[in-house]
């Protein structure tokens, strides 16, 4: 018998579950990977922010009964835009990321600000802030890093 178990924030306990091939309990973007008697892995598809948390995996056979212990954190990369606003302030947005993203507007500037929000699901918004008027700047650029891309 094979066991996946989690305790998450934002869900109650879930179990995969196989006893003579079969599978309850379950979500349906929770599945085997191939087949418990073969490869105990557990696929979750589509991941959700929802998902994140510490799973148990349980196994019980002839040899023994096995625990083993995993943690998933579910990494969203932020939606990234550039802005000029009425008043010649140029905006850079890095919206919803997990982590938070690391944002600033090119070139940076004495006068620039930041704000940050942090939403109920654990995303976070990052906006840099730089001022337009009586700059001879002919453009601007947004700057923003994240560990869900491997680019700037």
């Amino acid at each position: 018998m094979v066991m996946w178990k989690i305790k998450c924030s934002t869900c109650s306990l879930l179990a995969c579950r196989s006893d003579h091939n079969e599978t309850r309990n379950c979500s349906e973007r929770m599945m085997w990977k191939y087949s418990p008697d073969s490869d105990p892995t557990l696929r979750i598809y589509p991941v959700n922010l929802g998902d994140e948390g510490n799973y148990t995996c349980e196994i019980a056979s002839s040899a023994g009964n096995f625990l083993f212990f995993s943690s998933l954190t579910v990494i969203v990369p932020p939606t990234v835009t550039l802005t000029c606003d009425k008043s010649r302030v140029a905006v850079c947005q890095a919206s919803a990321g997990k982590p938070a993203a690391d944002a600033s507007c090119i070139p940076a500037s004495n006068h620039g600000t930041e704000e940050e929000v942090h939403h109920p699901n654990g995303t976070v918004t990052r906006v840099s802030y730089i001022g337009w008027v009586n700059s001879m700047l002919p453009a601007a650029a947004c700057l923003v890093t994240h560990p869900a891309t491997n680019q700037t």
